[in-house]
């Protein structure tokens, strides 16, 4: 009998489900928007609830002339970071507060300077940002501190959807890792933090190995679905490393960009490297073996394009002016676009600083600004994989997912300026699609990492850098690397650096 596997995809602000066979052959999709509130300093959160009403909705809508009865397993994965908090009889205390929230912004630095005493205190401090799982319960410390006494259990975004269809409250090692709550060489929960925060032990969630089970489906959600009475949920694990398993990141040891709404680079590296920025996420599948993911992002990557694109030019689409473009065209070198809309966590670790564009002119048209903002983009991917210490030039190329990666104009001006040959991937290589293959791993249909994405990569289309074009983008790379601090300078936060 030929079984089928659910993977369920917690995004920003949409669901994705994806139904495999142990074939990997994709039977059906299915997406749910949900809304999120927005408010003035930098709120973003969601109820928890809202999460599990679409989830339900969009299990029902992809069984659809399906057989509910062959489905085996369940992974989730989703948001890292987002902090859900239930009280003692397992209800949610408050809105689950997510990954892009930064009503923490001024805590942080305050945050910094504790951690850096604490055993793992390079890391800890390294790692703490606004939407920090720390951040934000040190927050509710100083802002709500009757929910902090009420706290009986908090989580990471997926583990409650995990918690909602088994009933048992965990996490993985990827998302306790990223927290900041977290030594990651003592692989334990920090006793500091713990102290700083004021947390009791039982608050914690058990951590498991992201392919181990975390529990049977709930037999009133088995009936509800029309599933067999043995339906495993994997523990799961974050959205980036689940799609570095369907990327072959993770199988095959090659550095993934994925264009999503923040850009995401990652690579499998055997332990953390000196001075390397970014996060050095600890993974492990069965609680006994473990490894290290290295993971960094541009905070505003796809929304920086849809900001151009969709409220600025009042397009339709967001490739309607890319596909007016050539790929080969000559980039204005006094033209420069600075693209971190958002703020940066990676880079900089300024959630203040903001976009610019540079060098404008009366004979600078729509399309000059689109290639500057493209190129914008990918100077910071750059940026970032030197910062992350990523020998992109050791592999010979770099392989590219999301959203962004459709855009040829992209690609090209990628891999001029990364100066390597860019891949773009073809198939099922989604967050959805990873978790779907890690709940087949668990079930024992795969005996090894490397076999899950044996046989789905497959590489759409390839760009090589063009000569000419590199070498007028090195030298308006060297140009970009100097507008941090000039923008520092403008803003009145750096007022030496310029002057000397």
């Amino acid at each position: 009998m030929e079984h089928t596997f659910l993977g369920i995809d917690m995004g920003t602000s949409a669901m994705k489900l994806i139904l495999i066979n142990e074939k990997k052959e994709v039977l059906a999709q299915e997406s749910c928007e949900y809304p999120v509130v927005q408010a003035d300093g930098g709120v973003r959160e969601v109820r928890p609830e809202v999460w599990f009403d679409c989830m339900e909705k969009g299990i029902h809508s992809i069984l659809k002339g399906q057989r509910a009865e062959l489905v085996r397993g369940i992974g989730v994965t989703g948001q890292m970071h987002t902090l859900v908090v239930l009280d003692k009889n397992g209800d949610t205390l408050r809105p689950a507060m997510m990954w892009n929230d930064t009503r923490t912004k001024g805590l942080i630095p305050g945050l910094r300077e504790k951690m850096r005493s604490f055993t793992d205190g390079d890391y800890l401090s390294g790692m703490v940002s606004t939407g920090s799982a720390a951040a934000n319960l040190y927050w509710m410390k100083l802002y709500e501190p009757e929910n902090l006494e009420k706290l009986g259990k908090f989580m990471i975004g997926p583990d409650y959807l995990v918690y909602r269809l088994t009933g048992n409250v965990g996490t993985d090692y990827c998302e306790a890792s990223t927290s900041s709550l977290y030594c990651i060489t003592q692989k334990e929960w920090s006793e500091e933090i713990r102290a700083l925060i004021g947390l009791r032990p039982e608050v914690y969630p058990e951590i498991r190995g992201s392919a181990v089970k975390a529990g049977t489906l709930l037999p009133e959600l088995a009936a509800q679905f029309g599933f067999g009475p043995d339906v495993a949920v994997i523990t799961g694990t974050g959205d980036n490393p689940a799609t570095a398993i369907s990327t072959g990141c993770l199988g095959q040891g090659y550095p993934v960009l994925s264009l999503g709404t923040s850009g995401v680079f990652m690579m499998p590296i055997e332990k953390p490297r000196d001075g390397a920025r970014g996060k050095r996420i600890l993974m492990s599948f069965d609680g006994n073996s473990f490894f290290y993911l290295a993971q960094g992002a541009v905070q505003s990557n796809g929304n920086t394009f849809d900001w151009w694109n969709l409220d600025i030019m009042a397009l339709d689409r967001c490739d309607a002016i890319t596909k007016q473009l050539r790929t080969d065209y000559i980039p204005d070198e006094r033209l420069m676009f600075y693209p971190h809309l958002g703020g940066d966590k990676t880079i900089y670790s300024d959630p203040d600083i903001r976009g610019a564009f540079v060098g404008l002119s009366i004979g600078t048209t729509r399309e000059d600004m689109t290639c500057a903002v493209i190129e914008g983009l990918c100077f910071a991917f750059r940026e970032l994989a030197e910062e992350m210490c990523i020998p992109i030039h050791e592999f010979g190329c770099v392989k590219v997912v999301g959203g962004g990666a459709k855009s040829a104009v992209w690609m090209q001006a990628l891999a001029d300026i990364l100066n390597t040959r860019v891949e773009r991937l073809d198939g099922m290589t989604g967050a959805a699609f990873g978790i779907a293959l890690l709940s087949a791993y668990q079930e024992g249909y795969y005996s090894s990492l490397s076999q899950l994405s044996d046989g789905n990569i497959r590489i759409e289309k390839q760009f090589e850098p063009i000569a000419g074009r590199v070498d007028r983008f090195n030298r308006k790379y060297q140009k970009y690397l100097r507008m941090h601090e000039a923008l520092q300078y403008i803003n009145g936060t750096k007022t030496q650096a310029l002057q000397q």
